[in-house]
């Protein structure tokens, strides 16, 4: 009776693993069917993992970190007031003064002044704060005002995949950068700290997704005309004597120079009219936004729309159409700038909404109490607004001003200077504290990248600008270094102004798709077993190195022994 039993009980435990098995391998059967399905689950399986890094302990420090003193404190007086408000330094709690950051952190937070406070950033950024903390519990609850940069970090993380997915076709690269988005200390502690520029890399990584997108279109688009105009019976062909297509046929053919053999030919027309897309209506706004944040949008509105308008040039080419060029440069360009031009100013512009429509704002009478002054062709309310950006300028232009964490911006991509963003003693021996009872605990957010990313993207940077010049040009990699053009470069010319390695974040992507570049360059290279050994020992130490750097970009109690086994190099101290 007991074996009867026993077997019966062996034989529905089969039956239950036979149904299991089946239901994976059905699963699996479907993934490999619908490679789309495939990709965006595992998408949103890295994706999840990243907001798991920036969503936990959110709230720590239970304090206003670095400068949260500015943007916090704006959005919060926004949402009451509609305009950011002036604040006083201390106030009395008991007869005793205490700072106004603290009293804040700890629910006393309507303690703003009536003056409209002077800003240097626009205010999207600050609308994106304080949509958080009217989502999440207010501005007396710490998690409520990082909780929206939180929520942008983790939103990159799939933007970055699906952008990788485009670039290099291949589903193992797009995870490897969103495994590398995720883990990085620069992206994590810009997520969970209540600043801007997390919002502006988001925006702008958005926005070259978009353009991606309408570059694929456009080829597809191309490509269905030429295949029609093609077969007419009145098309007209011309040699393509371009230095492209001779070195193609040299390669393919074996030819020398100036023969004739294996001529390729070029439909003599235009071609279809590409320059509008929704995506690039989309991608306007969003440049618009990042725009709205930080100032610095405008580098990117300039490069994108350029290397886009290159793009289509180029297509056009590969295409087969004849005037691609000047058509690219004398059509499409120009057609492109009239729609997307007006709707990334237009955007910005409604940024500054609640400037117009508060009469008590910053500067908003400026022209009315300056008569004759500015520029007297434009409406009262359009001079006092060019005035103050007048005063922004020549604050961001001029700012130098002695900061213990100032950072060259030539120093960024390596994290020479990384921004102490937190650091406190801490009472008694909680979380790793108790490991070390007789040492002093402290905890810390320190915006240092990961070391391994940002020094092995900084080498492959300039690996792969060799690669694409001895290939002769290589669309991807000019496309990762746009990002480069629009994020960084322009710093260079204010390497006297005050800056700080944190804002290195908007180059963050970019940094991580030229990792990507040449892993992808070595993966067509070499043969499947050294690929998975070469990507998984680099993913290992990446992500021990992230372990490792994960409890001071989080503030985590631990003991300053620990804490000091971190600081690498003085300059990180």
């Amino acid at each position: 009776m007991g074996v009867m039993v026993l077997s019966s009980v062996n034989s529905e435990r089969t039956r239950r693993v036979s149904r299991a098995a089946t239901t994976m391998l059905g699963l699996r059967v479907r993934l490999a069917t619908t490679p789309k399905l495939a990709s965006w689950l595992l998408t949103v399986l890295v994706a999840a993992f990243g907001g798991m890094l920036r969503f936990i302990r959110l709230g720590e420090p239970h304090a206003v970190v670095f400068d949260e003193t500015y943007y916090v404190k704006d959005a919060w007086t926004m949402l009451q007031t509609g305009e950011p408000r002036n604040w006083p330094e201390f106030l009395t709690r008991n007869t005793l003064d205490y700072p106004i950051d603290t009293l804040f952190a700890n629910g006393d937070t309507n303690t703003w002044l009536s003056s409209a406070e002077y800003v240097v950033h626009p205010p999207v950024g600050k609308w994106c704060i304080a949509l958080g903390m009217t989502l999440f519990g207010g501005a007396g609850n710490t998690f409520a005002w990082r909780a929206s940069t939180a929520i942008a970090g983790t939103i990159a993380i799939v933007i970055m995949i699906r952008v990788a997915l485009r670039l290099f076709d291949n589903l193992s690269i797009a995870l490897v950068a969103g495994l590398l988005m995720s883990v990085d200390g620069v992206g994590i502690t810009l997520s969970r700290t209540g600043l801007l520029d997390i919002f502006i890399m988001a925006f702008v990584l958005g926005a070259f997704d978009l353009l991606l997108m309408h570059r694929d279109w456009a080829r597809a688009k191309l490509r269905a005309r030429y295949a029609i105009e093609s077969r007419r019976r009145d098309a007209r062909w011309v040699p393509d004597t371009s230095r492209h297509a001779r070195r193609a046929r040299r390669m393919q053919t074996g030819d020398h120079p100036g023969s004739e053999r294996s001529q390729a030919m070029l439909l003599d027309s235009r071609g279809p009219v590409i320059a509008f897309s929704w995506y690039r209506v989309a991608a306007a706004i969003l440049i618009g936004l990042a725009t709205g944040v930080k100032w610095s949008g405008i580098y990117f509105m300039a490069v994108f729309c350029v290397i886009s308008v290159i793009w289509d040039a180029w297509e056009r080419y590969r295409a087969g159409y004849r005037s691609w060029l000047s058509t690219g440069l004398l059509c499409d360009a120009p057609l492109t700038a009239v729609y997307m031009l007006p709707l990334w100013a237009g955007t910005y512009l409604a940024g500054w909404t609640g400037w117009f429509i508060h009469p008590d704002s910053y500067m908003h009478d400026w022209a009315h109490t300056h008569p004759g002054q500015g520029v007297m062709w434009l409406p009262e309310g359009l001079r006092s607004f060019v005035e103050y950006h007048k005063e922004m300028w020549q604050f961001h232009t001029t700012l130098d001003a002695p900061h213990d964490y100032k950072a060259n911006p030539l120093t960024w991509p390596l994290q020479v200077r990384p921004t102490s963003f937190y650091w406190e003693k801490i009472s008694g021996h909680p979380g790793l504290c108790s490991l070390a009872p007789h040492s002093q605990c402290v905890s810390a957010v320190t915006s240092l990248g990961n070391p391994l990313i940002w020094w092995l993207g900084s080498l492959c940077t300039i690996i792969g600008i060799g690669i694409a010049i001895a290939r002769h040009g290589d669309w991807r990699i000019w496309a990762v270094l746009a990002g480069f053009l629009g994020g960084w470069l322009p710093w260079a010319q204010y390497l006297n102004r005050t800056t700080f390695t944190f804002y290195s974040i908007v180059i963050l992507p970019w940094i991580i798709l030229a990792i990507c570049y040449v892993g992808d360059a070595v993966r067509r290279r070499v043969n499947a077993g050294t690929w998975r050994i070469t990507l998984g020992t680099t993913l290992l130490l990446v992500c021990l190195v992230s372990a490792f750097f994960y409890p001071i970009w989080t503030a985590m109690p631990v003991p300053y022994e620990f804490w000091l086994s971190h600081m690498w190099f003085k300059s990180w101290i």
